[in-house]
């Protein structure tokens, strides 16, 4: 008779970011100053290999965040303006209505972790 007591079943999850918005021109500012708590907004393109990365990466991510904020380059060139987009993918941090700035970082979960903490400590600003 085989003993199976001692056997126990372990899921292993990987943290997950569930909340996953896609914001344009017309949205992205009523968006992002209603909603409550940190987002992390992400400027990408269909064409950018470093974007389509960090769309696989992120969501998977353990960060100080309630939600990623996606916005196409390609498509939303005011937003890309206003924020003065330089290269992508690009990286902004909006809590609470305030804008934080921009990020510097690698796409570790640990350099982002840290660039979210220094950003925390900015005073807050106007979206752009």
């Amino acid at each position: 008779m085989n003993d199976h007591s001692s056997c126990h079943q372990i899921d292993i999850a990987l943290p997950s970011i569930t909340t996953q918005l896609e914001l344009t021109d017309f949205d992205a500012d009523r968006q992002l100053m209603s909603l409550r708590g940190t987002s992390l907004v992400i400027f990408t393109s269909q064409g950018c290999a470093a974007c389509r990365y960090a769309r696989k990466q992120l969501a998977h991510m353990a960060l100080p965040i309630e939600r990623l904020a996606w916005i196409d380059a390609g498509d939303n060139y005011g937003l890309v303006q206003r924020y003065e987009v330089l290269r992508l993918p690009a990286f902004f941090v909006v809590h609470d209505g305030e804008f934080l700035g921009a990020l510097h970082s690698r796409l570790t979960a640990l350099e982002l972790q840290e660039a979210l903490a220094e950003a925390f400590e900015r005073v807050p600003d106007e979206l752009p």
